[in-house]
């Protein structure tokens, strides 16, 4: 029997590639809604960070996220993205 393959993500602040359980996905919807996907399952484009905020800022800062889903994102809803990923560190 073959081992299992783990899927494997890069993370879009370091750059990093990391088996896709230890990453938080990022998902843009069909409606366009930029969100976080803490449980991995929602519907739509996903982008892959590590759980720092470091790497979420990095990304931020080089605008990766805006270049991985095509489109220009407003700066509350990075505010939002940061203060779940705040509150899903703490929580862990």
């Amino acid at each position: 029997m073959k081992p299992k393959k783990i899927p494997m993500r890069m993370c879009l602040g370091c750059g990093e590639m990391k088996p896709k359980k230890e990453l938080i996905r990022v998902v843009k919807s069909p409606e366009g809604e930029i969100s976080l996907d803490l449980v991995g399952k929602k519907n739509g484009r996903g982008a892959y960070i590590c759980r720092s905020e470091e790497c979420f800022d990095k990304a931020r800062k080089a605008r990766r996220f805006e270049k991985s889903f095509s489109c220009r994102i407003d700066e509350n809803v990075y505010e939002v993205m940061a203060n779940e990923l705040r509150s899903e560190a703490e929580n862990s």
